[in-house]
């Protein structure tokens, strides 16, 4: 098996934890992504278990982000919204110019 590129966690937790950020709630990140509560509050605890530290404060069904919390959202909140930029785009262009053939090698 192949390490991984990025030492990072997966996709579907870090997406689950930008949502459960946004809305400073895991039933309405897990409505949004199609998920039940059950598995965000899973997928954020995978995160906090790697990462050795809480990024949420829960109170009842209050949520607030620590200082951790905090940092990894501004950082993927700003990644997701470039990413969603340029599918847009992508999207668009193809729309307005019909699909592009142009090969690319990544480095």
């Amino acid at each position: 098996m192949v390490p991984r590129y990025y030492n990072l966690p997966s996709l579907t937790a870090l997406t689950a934890f930008e949502a459960s950020a946004r809305h400073l709630s895991f039933k309405l990140a897990a409505s949004e992504l199609g998920m039940r509560s059950g598995e965000i509050s899973r997928q954020i605890k995978a995160i906090e278990d790697d990462l050795g530290v809480p990024l949420f404060v829960r109170r009842g069904t209050d949520l607030m982000l620590t200082r951790a919390g905090q940092d990894i959202y501004s950082v993927l909140a700003s990644s997701l919204l470039k990413a969603s930029d340029v599918v847009r785009a992508i999207k668009r262009d193809r729309s307005q110019h019909g699909a592009s053939n142009d090969a690319f090698t990544s480095t």
